[in-house]
């Protein structure tokens, strides 16, 4: 699980470079403003949580915590839905999917939290 979470972190770390960079050479003439920084806010919690995504599979690595494996699911699904939904918003202009990144955002932050506690449990006295 430890090489999935690095491999996985390293090719949306990477996707979300290319994704920037879509935005503001490709993307900016075309969508509105307020668009454009929607898809720019998928992008910068694409990389962050990428970088999680390594972090917890070195982690993982490291310390073999199990609960590490949740948070790395929890990151990534956060991805998909949250970084994700906002992608499809912008580029088909579907607002409805607006309601589909709360739950991505969710993700994230019981991902966090996972992270935290199984930190706190692998590393105890």
């Amino acid at each position: 699980m430890a090489r999935t979470f690095l491999v996985l972190g390293a090719v949306l770390a990477g996707l979300a470079v290319a994704l920037g960079a879509f935005a503001a050479h490709g993307l900016a003439p075309r969508v509105s403003p307020e668009r454009l920084q929607t898809f720019e806010t998928g992008v910068r919690y694409q990389m962050y949580h990428a970088l999680a995504l390594l972090v917890t599979g070195w982690l993982l690595h490291q310390l073999g915590a199990s609960g590490l494996s949740v948070a790395g699911w929890c990151f990534l699904a956060g991805i998909v839905l949250f970084s994700g939904s906002l992608y499809v918003l912008v580029l088909t202009n579907t607002s409805w999917l607006g309601a589909v990144a709360p739950l991505g955002g969710t993700a994230f932050i019981l991902g966090w939290g996972v992270l935290a506690w199984s930190l706190w449990q692998a590393l105890r006295p």
